[in-house]
Formats: C-alpha cells, structure tokens, sequence
C-alpha cells in the first residue's frame, strides 16, 4: 500500500489495514543499510578524523546534522562516530570560544557573518561517552574548549534582561527561513527564541554532568544552576498559558511572536513543559490538520499560518514554511513519547517508514524534505544529479526514522536524554 493511500485513512483504520511497524521497520532498515556508507568521510585536510556529511547536495560537516547521526550511530553501537564529531569541531574553536557551524577539509565555512556552531557539542560529548560505557577521560584534554564554545555562546547571543538566547540570523539555526525568526539579512529584529533556549538548557545540562564526572563538582554545581535558569525562564517567558503554546519572543516590541512553527516544539523535545500543558499543546497544535498534522507526517509551520507553503527550496534557503522534514519528525516523536502519545507515535513511524523507503525504492536515496500535502519529495530537486546521471539526493538526520521505527516496534528509543 502506497503512502498517499494509507496516509487517508483515519489513524486506527490505518493502523488495521497497514503493513504492520515491525514489517515496515525491517524493510526500512534493509533500505537504509548501503545508504550510511555515504555520510562518513575519511580524515582530510584540516579534518583530522572521520566526518560526517550529509550526503548528496551536500559535502561539508555541519553542526547538528553531525549530531543527529551521529547520535544515530552511537545508538547503533558506533559512538566513535559521534565522538570523532566532537574532536573535529572542537579542533576549530577559536580564542573567543567561536567556532563555526559548518567545516570543510579546507576549513571553517562561514556563512552570513560568523556562523557560530548551535548548541550541541557538549551533548554530543556526553551521549558519546555514555555509549562507551561512561569513559570521559577523553574529555580531560577538551574540556576547556567546551567552555569556551559555551561561554561565547552565553556572551554573544543571551539575552541579559531575560537570560533568553537568540540567534544570530535564522540561517544559523537551521531552520533557514522559518517565519517564526528574522531570516531576511536586512531585517536587524531578532528574536528570544524557543529552539535554541530549549537546546541550550540541555547543553548546559551536559556540561554540568561532564564537569561532574571529571571531579569538578563547582564547575558542575554551576552549570547546573545555569540550566536551572535557563529552563524557569523559558517556561515564565515563552510559555504563553493562553495559546498553551511555546511563542518566540520579539527582542524589538518585547511581545510574544504568535507564530507555529517547528521550533516551538522544541521546548517539548527537551520535555521542559509540565505534563499537562506539554500535553494541551500536542493536542492542540501537532495533532491537529489545521496546523501541524499532515498525511505524511508533521509540518514545519502551521497549515493555518500565511508563509506556509510547499515550495521546492533549497538555494539560499531550505524550506521550513510547511514541507515534512523527517528530523523535525524525528523531534515531534521524542515530545510525543515523552508527553504519552504512543498510538500518535506508531502512526507517525507508519507514514515516516513508507514515506522513506518508497523514496529510496524509487530514486536510491532519500530527499531533505516533503511536499505536505502530496508526499512528494522536495529538495534538493531533481535537476542536481551525480555525474553518473543519477539524482544527488539527501542522506543524513533522516537516518533517525530508523530509531522512531525501533522504539515503536522494540521499545527501543532514542530518546538522547542525558
């Protein structure tokens, strides 16, 4: 049975009818096995150890599509990816603690001013470490060059009066042109942001635990107390009890930004809202076609907000006005497990599942993104080609499908809790 097909059908009739997760979850796998030969590159150039790249449009380490799979890895019992991550960002942070989101063998790529690394490096140290059975002595020699990625972050882009962080342009979140962040180079707003806030308390987080397991219990008791802060002030500043939603907040009017977008999610991904409000939301907004929910998975912005669209975009800007991207899927899931959403979760590996391995079945790769409403793959287009003639395709975050498909069927998650 075809995605478009199946996806019609209301959640339980297709659970019924469908080929079941587990069939699903093995053909998936088989699919994806000779893909993730693509994403890993022998040391090169100023890369001393192996990277990751997302492969196809794509050759350049990039910072959280390098934690993604390199997470994907590490779950698979192949932390040294993960690790050798780690090592080759923190191989180009500079005195100031800058060290930017994207490296070539040539070097830092750098990208609308200094595009700084996001914040997951020290997560990305500890999840390795704990993969390898909880040894940091690794760390020793890095841990000073966290701080100093940590602390650059915590000068350059916190928020003083709200102890909120922002981006310094939507391109270095991400999420290039998401309508929720100013992504429009001579536009000077900027915005208190959920994503980064959300990921930056985890990257605190991490860090207090590394300190911890180095023996530096004062340096561990602060960071922690950082997160701790970071973590009050999302929930008294973004939280808004009104819309039950997560809202990024404009630095310039100082009002809520009443936008619904992937990166209000965030804050459930790090499970930072209560129980019940992490609940009404879910409710209220993913689950719900009029924003989020689409036939073949969850959207990047609201179906109910103007920008949205299903536009094939790639050069300057990726999508992240409507299209299903498969990482944001792989976020919503974690909320969705954390806020006890399993049937919502099964169904989202269903259509993910079929989605991804008809698309690998009919082009021999993946895509970045979805048209929403069709299932039709998106970026990059199909005018970018091998020299072979073959389409260049996307291979990277996406790989994460696998481990929603594995905790769906084995109750084995990926839940990159810390």
């Amino acid at each position: 049975m075809n995605g478009e097909l199946m996806t019609s059908l209301p959640l339980q009739e297709l659970l019924r009818n469908a080929p079941s997760a587990g069939d699903i979850a093995e053909r998936f796998s088989l699919l994806l096995e000779p893909l993730k030969k693509r994403v890993v590159r022998e040391p090169a150039g100023c890369l001393s150890f192996p990277y990751l790249i997302p492969s196809g449009f794509y050759q350049q380490m990039w910072d959280w599509d390098g934690f993604f799979m390199g997470c994907h890895f590490a779950h698979q019992g192949q932390a040294d990816k993960l690790k050798h991550w780690v090592l080759n960002f923190l191989d180009h942070v500079e005195d100031d603690g800058h060290v930017s989101g994207c490296i070539t063998p040539e070097g830092p790529r750098e990208i609308m001013g200094r595009f700084s690394a996001k914040p997951f490096l020290s997560q990305g140290a500890w999840i390795a470490s704990k993969a390898e059975g909880g040894d940091v002595s690794w760390l020793k020699d890095q841990y000073q060059g966290l701080c100093r990625v940590l602390n650059y972050r915590i000068h350059n882009q916190r928020d003083e009066e709200s102890g909120l962080y922002f981006w310094m342009n939507a391109m270095q979140s991400g999420a290039d042109n998401n309508p929720a962040l100013n992504y429009d180079g001579e536009d000077p707003r900027s915005y208190l942001a959920c994503d980064i806030s959300a990921y930056q308390v985890r990257e605190l987080e991490a860090q207090s635990l590394i300190a911890g397991a180095l023996g530096l219990e004062s340096e561990a008791a602060e960071w922690k107390e950082s997160a701790e802060q970071l973590r009050s002030a999302i929930l008294d500043k973004l939280w808004c009890p009104e819309d039950q939603a997560f809202y990024n907040i404009d630095r310039e009017t100082g009002q809520l930004y009443r936008r619904m977008s992937y990166s209000s999610f965030v804050p459930l991904f790090a499970k930072l809202a209560p129980e019940e409000d992490g609940r009404a939301m879910i409710k209220r907004y993913l689950l719900t076609e009029e924003h989020m929910k689409s036939p073949f998975g969850f959207r990047s912005l609201s179906r109910s907000d103007p920008d949205y669209n299903n536009e094939n975009i790639i050069i300057p800007f990726s999508n992240w006005q409507g299209p299903v991207w498969p990482i944001a899927n792989y976020l919503y899931s974690v909320a969705l497990h954390h806020y006890g959403f399993e049937a919502e979760n099964e169904w989202l590996a269903v259509v993910q599942g079929i989605l991804l391995a008809d698309d690998i079945e009919k082009y021999g790769t993946m895509h970045e993104n979805y048209d929403a409403e069709t299932g039709a793959p998106l970026a990059p287009s199909h005018d970018h080609r091998t020299p072979e003639g073959d389409i260049v395709g996307f291979v990277s975050w996406n790989l994460c499908i696998e481990n929603l498909l594995e905790g769906v069927v084995n109750d084995r998650w990926m839940l990159l809790d810390l």
